[in-house]
């Protein structure tokens, strides 16, 4: 049972409405005043991980259950009028902004560093990315975290062109061990021992023309998602990561519309996370 987390670092994989077990998990934390002094989020790890800043218990869970079946933001149509698998619109200004507002003061004032991930198209690299004082530029970089390869348009952040993070960094742990953080709570939305088919993607022609070292980081991050996944597995037989995972066969996929599935996953967040932190 973990007892203290003042001087530990939390790491919030990505992976879609997969992320829904991730609310489950920061929930908990919230209700039980689980507060880390450093948090890095990837994709809806990043959206996720902007609640649990801002103290909004409840707030993400509503986002991925409730507003989903209200306004079904996940779709094929959006792809005629956002070039985009979802509604980037509602969920990254009308959402926000107007119909659950986020509480931007509070995400201001924390003292938690919060650290998003992206992937710059223009070098292939991860980009570590804060803000603390520009509600849109907040939101551009979680929009950038978020923009899902080949199914999302490119993201400006900087007036420089973002795609999610996991193409780059999908479960950025080393990062937050550079930034001073050796022991680290992981909130993974995979079940252990998951590993991607480590065979090069073949990337189409016409994606990305213009940024061919994205082009090479799409190709390569099933390998090196492996990589890391394997270190992540010698730090939890080592005693320095907590890994807080699903722990039932997945059944939730990456664009899941089902609210029963989703809500089932949430719910076992908060059972996960209760094992390691009651």
């Amino acid at each position: 049972m973990v007892t203290n987390v003042e001087n530990m670092g939390l790491v919030l994989e990505g992976g879609g409405m997969r992320g829904i077990f991730t609310c489950g998990v920061l929930d908990y934390f919230m209700e039980h005043n689980i507060w880390f002094p450093y948090v890095i989020g990837v994709s809806a790890g990043a959206c996720n991980g902007l609640s649990y800043v801002s103290r909004q218990k409840g707030r993400a869970r509503r986002s991925n259950i409730d507003i989903l079946e209200e306004f079904r933001y996940v779709g094929l149509k959006y792809m005629f009028s956002q070039r985009n698998i979802m509604d980037f619109k509602l969920l990254f200004d009308d959402l926000p902004n107007r119909i659950l507002p986020y509480d931007y003061a509070t995400y201001f004032h924390s003292s938690t560093r919060f650290v998003m991930v992206t992937s710059n198209c223009l070098t292939g690299e991860a980009e570590y990315m804060e803000e603390k004082s520009s509600p849109q530029r907040l939101l551009d970089i979680c929009r950038a975290s978020s923009s899902l390869p080949f199914v999302c348009p490119v993201t400006w952040v900087d007036d420089i062109p973002m795609l999610d993070g996991g193409i780059c960094d999908s479960i950025p742990v080393k990062r937050a061990i550079e930034e001073g953080f050796s022991r680290n709570v992981l909130v993974l939305t995979r079940n252990k021992g998951y590993r991607k088919d480590e065979k090069e993607i073949k990337v189409p022609p016409f994606f990305y023309r213009k940024y061919p070292l994205i082009r090479k980081s799409l190709a390569m991050r099933n390998k090196k998602y492996n990589e890391t996944m394997d270190m992540i597995d010698r730090m939890e037989d080592e005693g320095t990561a907590i890994v807080i995972r699903p722990e039932q066969p997945m059944q939730v996929g990456r664009i899941e519309k089902d609210i029963y599935k989703l809500k089932d996953l949430y719910e076992e967040g908060v059972a996960c996370a209760r094992k390691f932190f009651s």
